[in-house]
C-alpha cells in the first residue's frame, strides 16, 4: 500500500514539475462557495428506538436488560402487560437514530436518518425500525423516524469461519424521517436591514476582497467585522426581495486568499504543498549511506599430539557504501513549482521530501507553517 502511494505522489510530483508556478495561477470563485449567510444553519436531531424483525441476530437478553424495558415499555402502549424475564431479544435490538435537519426544513419534508446498535446486536440487517421521536438539543421533537434498515454491508460465516463487509451493527433509511415543526431562522439583524457573511475560512485579506466585491457591484454597503464576518447592508430596493439579493451577492467571484502552508501525513508518505510557498537560498544535498556488517565462523584445530582443543573463531567484516549525493541549490523566493522540480531533481522520494522540507523549515528558509499529521 505504502509503494503504491508513493508511486502516486511521485506521479503527482512528475505532473508538478510542467507548472511554471501554481502561485501565479489565481482561481476565482464564487462568494457563495468561501461564506454562508449567518443564521442559516442545520440541526442535529437524535432518538433511542427499536429495530425489530432481526434474524436471530439482536442483542443478547442476558446482556442487554435495556432492550428489555423498552420492548415491555412499547408494548404497555398498546396494551399488552408481559413478564420481563420471559422476554426474548434476539430478533429486536435497540438503537440510537441520528439525523441533521437541514435549514428551511418544513413540516411533512422527510429526512434520512443514520440507526446505530447501542447493545450487543451482531447485525441490523433486514430489521425495521420502529416509529421513534426524534429530538434537538431543546428536548422539543422536530420529527420522527421509522423504515427498513438499510445496511449496506453483511456478515456471513459457518463452522468458525467469517466475512464481513462494512459494519452491519449500522445502517441508514433513506428518507426515513418525517419532520413534524419547523425550526425559526433568521438571517437578518433585528431590524431586518443588515444580512453578515460568515467565511468558511477566516482571513483578512479575504474578507477584504469580499467587501470591495459586493462595493463594485451595488455600492458601498458592506464592512468587514473581523477576519471572518462581512456585514452587508440590504439595499431599499431589495427590502421586499432578500432571496435575490442574496444569491446576487452569491454568485460575484473573488480571489480567495490561504495562508502558506505544507502538510504532510508521514504514515502515508503524502505531503502538499500550498500554492504560496517560498523559500530562502538554500542548497540541499540528498544521498545515502549504508553500512553492512557480517561474521563469518571459522573452526580453529590443534595440531596432532599437541593436547590442544578445537575451538569456533568469528572474524567480523564491516563494508561500507556511500551513495553519490546530488546538490542543488534552490534560488531565492523559489515558488512552489520550483521546490518540487528542484527536489525531483536530486531523486528525492517521497520520504526524503519530508525531511527535506523539515529541515528546510528548521533552517528557517521556508516561508509557510509546516503542519504534520
Amino acid at each position: 500500500m505504502r509503494k503504491v502511494t508513493a508511486i502516486l505522489l511521485a506521479a503527482v510530483l512528475v505532473v508538478s514539475m510542467t507548472i511554471p508556478s501554481i502561485a501565479d495561477a489565481q482561481v476565482s470563485t464564487r462568494i457563495k462557495d468561501v461564506a454562508k449567510v449567518q443564521g442559516v444553519r442545520s440541526n442535529q436531531l437524535v432518538g433511542y428506538g427499536l429495530v425489530v424483525g432481526l434474524n436471530g441476530t439482536g442483542d443478547d437478553s442476558n446482556k442487554s436488560k435495556f432492550t428489555i424495558q423498552s420492548i415491555g415499555n412499547m408494548l404497555k402502549s398498546f396494551g399488552v402487560i408481559i413478564d420481563a424475564t420471559q422476554v426474548k431479544t434476539k430478533n429486536v435490538a435497540a438503537v440510537m437514530v441520528t439525523a441533521n435537519l437541514p435549514p428551511f426544513a418544513k413540516a411533512g419534508d422527510t429526512i434520512d436518518i443514520t440507526v446505530s446498535s447501542m447493545g450487543d446486536a451482531k447485525n441490523l440487517q433486514g430489521g425495521t425500525l420502529l416509529q421513534t421521536p426524534l429530538r434537538a438539543a431543546n428536548g422539543q421533537v422536530y420529527a420522527v423516524g421509522q423504515g427498513a434498515v438499510s445496511t449496506g454491508g453483511y456478515v456471513a460465516g459457518n463452522g468458525g469461519a467469517s466475512q464481513r463487509k462494512n459494519f452491519p451493527t449500522a445502517g441508514n433509511v433513506p428518507n426515513g424521517a418525517l419532520v413534524e415543526r419547523e425550526v425559526p431562522m433568521s438571517f437578518t439583524d433585528k431590524d431586518n436591514e443588515k444580512i453578515t457573511l460568515s467565511l468558511s475560512q477566516p482571513d483578512f485579506t479575504t474578507a477584504n476582497r469580499i467587501s470591495e466585491a459586493i462595493g463594485q457591484n451595488f455600492g458601498q454597503i458592506a464592512l468587514p467585522q473581523d477576519p471572518g464576518t462581512v456585514t452587508v447592508e440590504i439595499p431599499s430596493y431589495y427590502s421586499n426581495n432578500l432571496v435575490a439579493f442574496i444569491a446576487a451577492i452569491e454568485e460575484l467571484s473573488i480571489t480567495p486568499d490561504n495562508a502558506a502552508k505544507v502538510v504532510i501525513n508521514e504514515r502515508t508518505g503524502t505531503v502538499v504543498v500550498g500554492g504560496n510557498v517560498t523559500i530562502d537560498q538554500v542548497a540541499v544535498a540528498q544521498g545515502g549511506l549504508t553500512v553492512k556488517i557480517g561474521q563469518t565462523k571459522n573452526v580453529s584445530q590443534p595440531s596432532p599430539f599437541s593436547y590442544g582443543d578445537t575451538v569456533v573463531t568469528t572474524d567480523t567484516s564491516v563494508e561500507v557504501k556511500e551513495k553519490p549525493a546530488g546538490l542543488v541549490e534552490l534560488p531565492d523566493s523559489s515558488s512552489v513549482g520550483d521546490v518540487v522540480a528542484s527536489l525531483n531533481a536530486v531523486g528525492a522520494t517521497p520520504r526524503d521530501i519530508i525531511s527535506i522540507l523539515q529541515a528546510i523549515k528548521a533552517a528557517g528558509a521556508l516561508h509557510a507553517e509546516l503542519q504534520i499529521m
